[in-house]
């Protein structure tokens, strides 16, 4: 598809759009929403991966990708991602070795170009509007590692921070993977939004820059603890979402007696 076709499909949807009416619009919105609460709200652990969709498969992103979400599932993790080709493709793919212990979650978006659902998947969905689909990425995740990407994963990773430094959800992990590719960022987010007091030093400490796949399952899984206390302490322990902490580490006492 060449620009001019994608435009004119663009053209021509945004037209649709508009006619539907912004009324019946909430409708569908509030389905997807609906649909997205009801199928992942007891979940259980759960790490969402981001990342460009692309990575060829064999970029080391891709397999480093992989070889986490492995590492993940082989541990109890579910995995979630945009569900479609890439770094998403690759993070379905390790945790769905595990597909038998875990679910490897694809939330797709619908598009014109680029984005297809990846075979991978033991739960997808499909949403059309970006922001619905964001909220089902980050909402029931414990921690969000976030690969080289585009626009679309410098949005992703500037909402999650977002959503921790206003603290609208606590105790998430963020994790930057790919050191070269990502220390120029980190760096003009400390000479120039923290020098010039756009942030504060304490905002810094959100981001974990590393490419060692082992610190990372290891630094999840230590603050499964810490995590559900926050739960507890906002009178959550009653909630599916803490029962699925709850049950997780009832499984895992089971599996290591």
């Amino acid at each position: 598809m060449n620009s001019q076709q994608f435009q004119e499909i663009r053209r021509k949807k945004y037209a649709q759009d508009l006619k539907a009416g912004n009324s019946w619009s909430v409708f569908k919105i509030m389905a997807e929403f609906v649909q997205g609460f009801d199928e992942l709200g007891d979940l259980g652990p759960s790490v969402t991966v981001f990342g460009s969709a692309r990575t060829d498969p064999k970029h080391k992103y891709y397999k480093q990708a992989v070889t986490l979400t492995d590492k993940l599932g082989g541990h109890g993790f579910n995995v979630i991602t945009g569900g479609g080709p890439g770094i998403m493709e690759a993070s379905n793919k390790g945790a769905y070795k595990h597909k038998d212990d875990v679910e490897s979650i694809g939330l797709n978006i619908q598009l014109p170009f680029e984005q297809y659902a990846n075979l991978y998947t033991t739960k997808e969905q499909t949403y059309d509007y970006f922001f619905a689909r964001k909220v089902m990425l980050v909402k029931y995740s414990m921690a969000y590692v976030i690969f080289p990407g585009g626009f679309g994963t410098l949005d992703e990773l500037f909402e999650a921070l977002t959503l921790i430094q206003t603290q609208k959800v606590s105790g998430v992990k963020v994790f930057l993977v790919g050191m070269d590719f990502y220390s120029p960022l980190l760096e003009f987010i400390e000479t120039k939004m923290l020098s010039e007091g756009m942030i504060d030093k304490e905002d810094l400490e959100l981001i974990t820059l590393t490419d060692d796949m082992d610190s990372i399952v290891k630094d999840i899984e230590s603050s499964l603890l810490s995590q559900m206390q926050i739960l507890e302490d906002a009178g959550l322990k009653s909630t599916k979402y803490y029962e699925s902490f709850s049950d997780f580490l009832k499984k895992r006492a089971t599996k290591e007696a």
